[in-house]
């Protein structure tokens, strides 16, 4: 069985509460993300914001937000007080909703085109799944973050119920398989095509990228939308592969601005 993870016993509550309640909240939200997007995503981004908050001030700190699609988090970053700046490969997801979100840019997040050590926080939700490299996008993540910041850093894990995205549950008979039968019975293809759009990332892969970086302490290592007394499947190998549904990574990068200021 793997070490668990480094995360601190003790962790802070306020401002955000994993209560049962919320847990039904959201989960049922899902099944509007489709008729009402700007319902389900304001509500997930509000949560999720408050989420973060419970690590670290937001008031004031610089935000990167990377893979911001349609700016629905950005937006609720800024509502916070934060200095957020959001990033997305595609132009069309940015346009999406016709969400009104200043500072907001096309770039990768493979090569982030900030600073290293210049933001206070590093964001991502739901985008690691994405990409073809997902550890170099969190290497990048950790890159720009500033000594003594925090990355905050969500994705859905592939053996997840919903892993498959839009064509769940059938990815768990394949990823290829899931998309051919999708595809047959819609007329066209799925959105996040497996091998292209939609890449198998683990809970034990996130938490062994976590551990092996020496850049950083994982803070807390989570199910995103389970009640906190839930938590402790992400320290079950197997299951928690399946039962987690979303993994929260919360990581604080080693150092303090003053000592990085001397570097």
């Amino acid at each position: 069985m793997a070490a668990p993870p480094r995360w601190d016993e003790a962790r802070p509550e306020h401002g955000h509460r994993a209560t049962l309640a919320r847990s039904v909240r959201l989960l049922s939200a899902f099944r509007r993300e489709q008729s009402e997007p700007e319902y389900f995503y304001e509500l997930m981004a509000r949560d999720t914001v408050a989420q973060l908050g419970s690590y670290t001030d937001l008031a004031g700190a610089t935000v990167i937000d990377v893979g911001t699609g349609s700016g629905f988090f950005a937006r609720a970053l800024t509502s916070a007080g934060a200095r957020c700046t959001g990033i997305d490969h595609d132009l069309s997801e940015l346009t999406a909703h016709a969400v009104d979100v200043p500072n907001t840019l096309v770039g990768s997040a493979l090569a982030l085109p900030f600073q290293t050590g210049s933001v206070d926080v590093c964001f991502s939700s739901n985008v690691l799944e994405h990409v073809p490299e997902p550890w170099r996008m969190a290497d990048e993540m950790v890159r720009v973050t500033r000594p003594g910041g925090t990355v905050f850093l969500s994705f859905t894990n592939w053996l997840s119920p919903w892993g498959g995205h839009e064509t769940s549950p059938w990815h768990y008979l394949g990823g290829d398989r899931a998309a051919r039968r999708y595809e047959r019975r819609n007329g066209f293809p799925p959105k996040n095509r497996f091998g292209l759009g939609l890449h198998p990332v683990s809970v034990s892969s996130a938490l062994r990228w976590a551990r092996a970086n020496d850049q950083v302490t994982v803070l807390d290592a989570l199910p995103r939308y389970h009640p906190r007394w839930a938590e402790p499947i992400v320290r079950v190998p197997g299951l928690r592969e399946i039962a987690t549904w979303n993994l929260v990574l919360v990581l604080q990068k080693h150092g303090t601005p003053k000592e990085a200021r001397r570097a």
